[in-house]
């Protein structure tokens, strides 16, 4: 066994073994390249004690972790060092590296770890929904079953405060141990695109992608060493690939679905050199060998979910200070080093601080039956970094007590806990449990091993194809095909004892198990085209896609996202399936009701058979529920307003008059805007069965029952409908605009000095004069004033033009006839 080398975070080990001693936990502040994730495990392990669990975020660093400790020791892994991922176990006597889903599934069956002395949570700063969870279950195990068992949780970064109190607990903060950084002098360049679009949903502009390979090429011609590409997704990755032709460099792609053989000749250096094109997988964890320059898009992805749709969607977002820190970091790992920004000095100042925790943005339910078996069903006693969201929980929970996972309080039945077992997200293990007496355990399996991971770039939408495409083998050197089968494998094998079905083709059995797994999202297709899913939202196959050309009456959608400003998801993958398979997969969904609303104008009754959204079929009610049917003309009174009803010149007169006096008068004059006729309408509703019944209702009795008594009584007073002029005529007022108008003949009001005052003399009539033909002839709110003044103007003008009527000096003398 070789001597362990002299790195930076050697300095650190006294001050970490003196912490662990002494409280039993530690943080550890240590930068990329010092050291941590491979040189502290091994001294540790020295100290005897117990193994040493390595817990990593992501496969591919657990294998590289695991990789590069053997080679310290001179050993192969699986002897002193061991790994454990999904596909891969060759435990290790003093250390063991395995990912955080690994050490949560054991948690489940081995809660106190009896074999292991010290946990190391490396790259907790990352924030990863299964990290936070796998730190909060070791401190509940440390202080109820093992206060033995030792932690350290190990960043990259110096935000260590919240981790110290984390870990410290009651006892105050947990010792913080820090390690200068090991990096060398990374000089920055900003090469932002002349022009590029932000990002939308999954989609970057192809411009930018442009961009980036034209930075690749320049970087290459005025820097030496590798270059590591940072590129939010595989599809960009490979797009960025294809614009490289005819560089002096090798081209690797690496990211979470590469296969072993790559990414091992990632991490190994190279004869030529090299263009690392990768995800966020390289931003920490591992080191790769030789690199001197990164080029950085600034780009990276994250989970978000519509909790309403019960949908799920990757989408690109600006990378944060922190993360664009530690991507530049890795060209200074090995020597002084370049960083390619594709975007410029000022964008740098507004990208967020540090990225989102994936507890605030991911689905939810694999969490919530995690905390529920383990005992903490609203997470409320576990010391979480940061508390679930409350509606993301519900949503979780909600979906865990369909599939019979947890009970009415959340907490984990036995179903729950043999689901939580199986080791995928609870509603694939629903499917596999319960898919496999249907069609089959081997069948099942495969096909939930197939839904258990993204589809690899260029799948069909079909998942049906793709599944046989597997079937038959796959390209030689296939990752995913490889995984697929090691994966299916392990499925069938928890399956075993349980009951078989008989096989069936292959439509019927891959649309039954993700039907069971997705059942919110069987899909019918509408007569317009599209397909409307049981969870209510529409959903669109691509243009020109194999799905599309199928044309089925029926889908089991087995991937779907909802791109951003889309009323519609989009069908990322799914089998076509006839509804005897939608009715049996979806049947917790199927209700029968009886349905009374208004529809396209007018009440429709009827008996309807619901999957969810979907309307399997419906019959017309003979005798529908009165108080239903009231609400239904109620809604749609409230949606095509109170012209429904029939409205007389007198009901629309008095209406008037009525809004003129709570204008006015305000209370208790009752408001008749359409909002509050439609909030009293129900009690003018008595007998009406559709929407011709609204037109025979009352609406003037309707309006006048609203008054209460003594408004009854002084309506007639406060706004009479009529106005008694000198001439003996009663005039109707006109009470439609915002003032009374008393249009009238300019000769009726001779002998009146001034104009009556309505609403108890607050509102004074607005007078139109009228010629004696009718026409105007002038208007005014103050006659006195329009006698002493205007009058004389209006006299000059008309007086010839009707000299057969009079036209007296002064009109306030005068009878309406014109004599004295």
């Amino acid at each position: 066994m070789r001597p362990l080398p002299e790195l930076p975070v050697s300095h650190a080990l006294p001050a970490l073994r003196r912490a662990l001693d002494e409280r039993g936990v530690a943080v550890l502040a240590a930068p990329p390249g010092t050291g941590k994730t491979t040189l502290v495990p091994l001294a540790l392990a020295g100290d005897g004690g117990g193994k040493i669990v390595v817990l990593e975020p992501r496969r591919l660093a657990a294998r590289a972790a695991a990789r590069r400790m053997a080679w310290l020791l001179g050993e192969p892994v699986g002897r002193s060092v061991g790994v454990t991922v999904r596909g891969e176990h060759r435990p290790g006597s003093r250390v063991e590296v395995v990912t955080t889903g690994v050490l949560l599934q054991r948690l489940q069956d081995d809660q106190e770890l009896a074999d292991v002395g010290t946990v190391i949570l490396d790259e907790c700063h990352e924030r990863h929904l299964d990290a936070d969870t796998a730190l909060a279950f070791l401190l509940d195990v440390r202080a109820a079953l093992r206060p033995d068992l030792r932690l350290v949780a190990a960043s990259a970064t110096a935000d260590t405060g919240s981790w110290a109190r984390l870990l410290g607990g009651d006892d105050g903060p947990a010792p913080v141990v820090e390690t200068e950084a090991a990096l060398h002098p990374v000089e920055v360049v900003w090469a932002p695109p002349a022009r590029a679009l932000p990002p939308h949903g999954t989609r970057v502009d192809p411009a930018l992608l442009s961009h980036v390979a034209a930075t690749l090429r320049r970087a290459l011609g005025e820097r030496d060493g590798d270059v590591l590409c940072f590129l939010p997704g595989v599809g960009e990755i490979a797009r960025v690939a294809g614009m490289l032709g005819g560089v002096d460099a090798d081209v690797l792609q690496v990211h979470g679905q590469a296969a072993a053989r790559v990414q091992d000749a990632v991490l190994a250096a190279g004869e030529r050199r090299r263009v690392v094109l990768a995800t966020s997988v390289a931003e920490s964890s591992l080191t790769v060998p030789g690199v001197r320059i990164v080029v950085d898009a600034g780009l990276a992805r994250e989970p978000r979910t519509d909790h309403a749709r019960g949908l799920g969607a990757l989408t690109t977002v600006r990378v944060s200070r922190a993360a664009a820190d530690q991507r530049a970091g890795r060209a200074g790992r090995e020597a002084p080093g370049t960083v390619y920004r594709c975007w410029s000095e000022g964008e740098h100042e507004r990208l967020a601080a540090r990225p989102r925790p994936e507890i605030e943005l991911a689905d939810l339910t694999g969490f919530a039956l995690r905390i529920a078996c383990w005992g903490e069903p609203d997470a409320s006693g576990l010391a979480l970094p940061d508390p679930p969201p409350g509606a993301a929980l519900a949503a979780a929970r909600a979906t865990l007590r369909a599939i019979g996972a947890v009970d009415g309080d959340g907490r984990a039945t036995g179903r729950g806990r043999a689901l939580a077992r199986v080791g995928v997200h609870p509603r694939l293990a629903r499917a596999l449990l319960d898919g496999a007496p249907r069609v089959g355990r081997r069948t099942a399996a495969q096909v939930v091993a197939l839904l258990s991971e993204p589809p690899p770039p260029g799948a069909s939408d079909d998942l049906t194809a793709v599944w046989r495409s597997l079937r038959r083998g796959g390209p030689p050197g296939d990752a995913h095909a490889a995984r697929w089968r090691d994966e299916a494998r392990r499925l069938e094998d928890a399956l075993k004892g349980a009951k078989a079905g008989t096989p069936v083709h292959d439509d019927a059995a891959a649309g039954t198990v993700v039907a069971l797994a997705f059942p919110e999202r069987v899909a019918r297709a509408r007569p317009g085209g599209g397909y409307l899913m049981a969870s209510g939202t529409g959903a669109e196959t691509s243009g020109g896609s194999a799905l599309a050309g199928a044309r089925a009456p029926w889908l089991a959608v087995a991937v779907a996202d909802r791109p951003a400003g889309s009323a519609s998801a989009r069908v990322r993958q799914a089998v076509v399936i006839d509804e005897d398979v939608a009715r049996f997969a979806a049947a917790p969904m199927r209700a029968g009701a009886e349905e009374v609303r208004w529809r396209d104008g007018d009440i429709v009754a009827r008996r309807v058979d619901r999957l969810g959204a979907i309307e399997l079929s419906s019959r017309p009610l003979a005798d529908p529920d009165p108080e239903a049917v009231r609400a239904a003309l109620m809604d749609g009174l409230r949606a095509e307003g109170v012209g429904l009803f029939t409205w007389t010149a007198g009901a629309v007169a008095l209406r008037e008059r009525l809004a003129f006096c709570r204008r006015a008068l305000g209370e208790p004059w009752p408001a008749v805007d359409d909002a509050a006729l439609v909030s009293h309408a129900a009690a003018w509703l008595a007998g009406a069965r559709r929407r011709s019944d609204l037109a025979r209702v009352d609406v003037a009795s309707a309006l006048r029952g609203l008054l209460p008594w003594e408004c009854a009584a002084r309506l007639d007073e406060m706004a009479p409908e009529r106005v008694q002029v000198p001439s003996g005529a009663r005039v109707r007022v006109d009470y439609s605009g915002d003032q009374p108008v008393l249009a009238v003949k300019l000769q009726w009001l001779f002998g009146w000095d001034d104009a009556p005052r309505l609403a108890g003399g607050r509102v004074p009539l607005l007078i139109h004069l009228l010629s004696p033909a009718g026409r105007p002839a002038a208007v005014t709110a103050d006659l006195a004033s329009f006698w002493r003044g205007g009058y004389k103007a209006v006299r000059a003008e008309l007086r010839g033009r009707y000299p057969k009527h009079p036209w007296p000096e002064d009109p306030t003398t005068v009878s309406p006839g014109g004599s004295r």
